[in-house]
This record gives structure tokens, sequence and C-alpha cells, in this order.
């Protein structure tokens, strides 16, 4: 597992959040356990724990490969490709 992730060029620090909860299970009225945010595009899905994990589907659909946490007092992101838990210094 590399040390530092190799993809935090590809954030857009303008990309707006795309709905307030995970906007691929208010679409088809399904249930999330945490949110992440994506800091490519700003999809909001939900996490691996929840039912439909499409924070993950979103990554495979769109190669995105960067998430923040959504949820209120959480500060860290991750990085699907590099397998990569961070959090600010």
């Amino acid at each position: 597992m590399p040390d530092t992730c190799s993809h935090l060029h590809l954030i857009d620090p303008e990309a707006e959040p795309s709905a307030e909860g995970c906007e691929d299970c208010l679409r088809i009225g399904g249930q999330w356990v945490h949110l992440r945010l994506c800091l490519i595009c700003g999809h909001v899905g939900c996490c691996d724990q929840s039912p439909n994990r499409h924070a993950t589907a979103h990554w495979h659909a769109e190669g995105h490969p960067l998430v923040r946490s959504f949820e209120p007092g959480e500060d860290w992101a991750y990085c699907y490709p590099d397998d990569l838990f961070m959090e600010p210094e």
C-alpha cells in the first residue's frame, strides 16, 4: 500500500454536494448508514455498510478515486485504488 495518494491532483475544490443524502438511494427509495462525498464531482453516495454501496459503485462506474466522509464531525478521506485512508495533519 502506498504512503501517499497518487490521485490528489484530481480533487475539484469547486465540486458541490449533489444531494443532502445518497442521491441514488433517494432516487430508488433506499436507505443508507453513512454518506461519502466524491471529491472529484460532488456525488453523494452511501458507504459500504449500506445495502447498496453507492459510493463504491460510483468509483467503479465513473473512475473517481477519492471520497471523504459526508458525516457531521468526521474529517477523513479515502482513495479507492490506493486503498489509503487519510486524515488531516
